[in-house]
């Protein structure tokens, strides 16, 4: 079934506002099958007047039955069928007619009959047309929570203590011990406080890999809170999250923290805000932020029988009180090894309760380690027990599951990592998490994609299991799989995005076996979306290894992610991880790729001077292979080939363009110059028309940016016409929008001459709304602005920088200050 969005339901409550019947039939629904947050949500919509006006409670109530029905497979259900009878019962269109001067903001008008003039205008309101929904991040509450009143009442008094200032909770305990389900009841119970958004980021604090970095967890934040466009440097990246969360009423869960400077930089600006950390740790270093300290202990054994009364049925333990009793004390009180049992027991109806406690106790199914409060040999207990009474297949897949190097499992993963087919590996995913050693997350709000999870615990204990059983080399062969898999999805999603980027080989130690998990290129960018943590951590596993090859073509493989979506801090470590390992292996034209993709990353994150330096090395290693190659010999083979020429000079037609770039961004135009005009005949010489268009394109905004627009024509008009043979449109309206720009700035005073330009400037923003492109529509029309700008006309100027800021809005904060600041001049 295809996922339920918050869009979607938005525009359903619209439909049903002022019908009783439709309003009714939804509340019934949402009260069988949601939570008693979204309930009361639902309950607010249908009451008069809210349900006849919708506004920002349809727009809460929408995100929120969107984020539950992801978890719960009966509300997606029913919410799908009351979206058709919603859709069914819609007025049928009607016909318009305009009449007068009518001015009319947007780029579409559905009408009967239109007369007098109509004005039509790139839409103004573009940032509300994509507002994101509320952000309703954090995972329900197991139905079977049991007790913590009194820690429910000592959070809920923290949360009304703070008169004026941002709440900051830190819940700490043993493993195990439910902290995280805890905070999850807590927040979730206050979700109408926070209008703006609930939002939660997993630490990994005590997971096998290493804990998450903040740069890493606030480019997820931002992304959550609409800044598409993340910062490089942790500290801007730190100062961008509190000023989008300035004055915002916003609850953050933190999650496995492993430390207060870990969480620092992640604590959000608002003095209406809520953060909860979850740490086995006191993180004590928090007490100096304002945190307030809430120790979180085991159950008591009354709570922990109760906690299994509720897992396996009260039938079971009235009939076996001394054996239930047996396992919660066994349990030592922690929630995580009572659940683990109590999977175990609920699977067999027909076995004793007392056979789990025997187990437990070491009576029944071996020596088993002692269970004590302290945590974990509990779980283990718990564990080793349940992992006994896996059948040979799920215990295989166990055992292996436990060695992916990556946090969240996919079906894909999976398969690869037990080397088996895709419907086999998903039902053994389905069957692991039946018993509670797998946690089933739900598809992905990107991909729609399921997800799975280790708990960290679970995860070790696989991964011991699979140590003693399974030995080195099948363990180094599941991890190889994984990261391969990654590196031939990556690269199939290269080829469909970039495909003039794919020019080095791919080598596997073996090939995966399935298909990649997208079909063309918007599916191939959500998945590069979606999966980027895990690309990142395949990449770091590799450089670990000594896979050295696979580390730099996972680099390389990821560039349209990089290219696309801007995450700069991750697009430079990449290619820094890469380029240490390309050199390990001794390939010069790997170690040139790095380079120049790497250079670029510095480059567009503003950090010119090291792109110079990065450029630089690319341009002496591409000369260097080109000198060999001239002498008859390439480097480390036996003798040249006409390809290795031209991809020798093609990288060094690439580093100068990148050494050309990086100077223009930092404003030395003398320099920038030079390096183009020695790239151009390069690329031109080797046939690489697109790059010498692309060239062509940078010597015209040089002489753009240096006043010299008569000069800058004939290399854009001859830019233009390349890329639109090449057929690279999203290029040619580059081209076309400087050619606009270049004869605005010619045009002068002559009337007619403006008019053409700015025409030339309105089709190069519909081009760019053909591929997608907000942020080169954004910066057509802030060239628009300038022009009038300079031919003093401020309101006229004024309405295309309004026009530039609602689109910049969306992708780019610092494009966003800056036309700000021109607004403000």
């Amino acid at each position: 079934m295809d996922q339920v969005t918050a869009p979607e339901v938005q525009a359903a409550l619209a439909l049903a506002a002022g019908r009783p019947a439709m309003a009714r039939a939804l509340l019934d629904t949402v009260r069988a099958r949601a939570d008693a947050a979204t309930v009361e949500l639902a309950r607010a919509w249908a009451s008069p007047p809210a349900g006849a006006d919708g506004g920002e409670l349809a727009r809460t109530l929408a995100a929120a039955l969107a984020e539950q029905a992801v978890h719960r497979p009966g509300l997606a259900a029913d919410l799908r069928a009351w979206l058709a009878t919603a859709q069914a019962a819609a007025p049928p269109d009607v016909a318009n007619a305009v009449g007068g001067d009518a001015r009319v903001q947007g780029t579409v008008v559905q009408a009967h009959g239109i007369h007098g003039g109509v004005h039509i205008h790139p839409a103004a309101a573009l940032a509300t047309e994509r507002a994101r929904a509320v952000p309703r991040q954090i995972p329900a509450v197991p139905a079977h929570f049991t007790n913590r009143e009194r820690e429910l009442a000592a959070l809920h008094r923290t949360a009304t203590a703070a008169q004026d200032g941002p709440v900051l909770a830190v819940i700490s305990g043993p493993a195990g011990v439910g902290k995280t389900t805890l905070a999850r009841r807590w927040l979730l119970g206050l979700a109408d406080a926070f209008p703006d958004g609930q939002l939660y980021a997993d630490l990994r604090g005590h997971s096998d890999s290493d804990p998450a970095r903040p740069g890493e967890l606030l480019g997820q934040l931002l992304r959550a809170v609409g800044e598409d466009r993340v910062p490089a440097d942790l500290g801007e990246q730190s100062a961008l999250w509190r000023s989008a969360t300035a004055g915002a009423r916003i609850a953050l869960l933190l999650d496995n923290a492993v430390s207060a400077a870990q969480v620092r930089p992640l604590l959000p600006g608002g003095a209406r805000a809520l953060t909860a950390v979850t740490s086995r740790g006191r993180l004590s270093g928090l007490g100096m932020d304002g945190a307030a300290f809430h120790p979180l202990d085991v159950l008591a054994t009354h709570e922990a029988v109760e906690l299994l009364r509720r897992r396996i049925g009260a039938d079971r333990v009235s009939r076996e009180p001394e054996a239930a009793l047996s396992v919660a004390r066994a349990c030592a009180g922690l929630p995580l090894a009572v659940c683990v049992a109590a999977a175990r027991v609920a699977a067999r109806p027909r076995q004793p309760l007392a056979a789990m406690a025997g187990a437990l106790d070491g009576r029944g199914g071996g020596a088993l380690d002692a269970l004590r409060v302290e945590g974990e040999y509990a779980v283990r207990g718990a564990l080793d027990t349940s992992y006994r009474l896996l059948p040979p297949e799920q215990a295989r897949a166990y055992r292996t599951l436990g060695l992916a190097p990556v946090p969240l499992l996919s079906v894909e993963v999976a398969a690869e990592a037990c080397a088996l087919r895709v419907d086999e590996a998903d039902r053994l995913l389905d069957e692991l998490a039946e018993v509670n050693l797998l946690e089933d997350l739900g598809p992905d709000p990107r991909t729609g994609a399921g997800r799975y999870r280790f708990h960290d615990l679970v995860k070790t204990h696989a991964g011991q299991l699979a140590a003693d059983h399974d030995g080195r080399a099948d363990a180094e062969a599941a991890v190889r799989r994984v990261v391969d898999f990654y590196l031939y999805a990556a690269t199939e999603a290269e080829t469909l995005l970039t495909p003039s980027h794919r020019i080095l080989p791919r080598r596997y130690a073996q090939h995966p076996s399935q298909p990649p998990p997208f079909t063309d290129p918007p599916g191939a960018l959500r998945w590069l979306d979606a999966e980027r943590t895990h690309l990142m951590a395949a990449l770091r596993t590799a450089a670990e290894r000594g896979w050295d090859d696979t580390a730099w073509m996972l680099a390389d493989a990821m560039f349209p992610l990089f290219l696309r979506l801007r995450p700069y801090d991750l697009w430079i470590e990449a290619h820094e991880i890469g380029l240490a390992a390309a050199r390990r292996a001794g390939d010069r034209a790997a170690e040139s790729q790095m380079l120049t993709s790497g250079g670029t990353g510095l480059r567009n994150a503003g950090r010119h001077d090291e792109a110079v330096a990065w450029f630089g090395h690319a341009l002496e290693v591409a000369r260097e292979r080109v000198a060999a190659l001239e002498g008859g010999r390439a480097p480390g083979t036996d003798s040249p080939s006409r390809d290795e020429g031209t991809a020798a000079r093609r990288a060094e037609a690439q580093a100068l363009h990148g050494l050309g770039q990086s100077h223009r961004l930092a404003g030395r135009l003398a320099e920038a110059a030079r390096y183009f005009r020695l790239a151009l005949p390069l690329r031109e010489e080797i046939g690489y028309r697109r790059g010498a268009a692309l060239t062509r394109i940078c010597l015209g905004d040089v002489a753009l940016a240096d006043g010299r627009p008569h000069e800058a024509l004939p290399h854009l008009t001859a830019a233009r016409a390349e890329l639109l043979a090449e057929d690279d449109p999203y290029d040619a309206a580059r081209a076309l929008a400087f050619l606009g720009q270049a004869a605005l700035r010619c045009a002068g005073d002559d009337t007619t001459a403006v008019e053409a330009a700015e025409t030339q400037l309105a089709r190069a923003i519909r081009e760019f709304e053909a591929t997608g492109s907000v942020h080169w529509q954004a910066r057509v029309l802030e060239m628009l602005g300038e022009a009038a700008e300079e031919r003093r006309e401020p309101e006229r100027a004024r309405h295309w920088y309004e026009q530039a800021l609602a689109r910049y809005e969306s992708v780019s904060a610092p494009d966003v200050r800056r036309v700000r600041e021109r607004l403000r001049g």
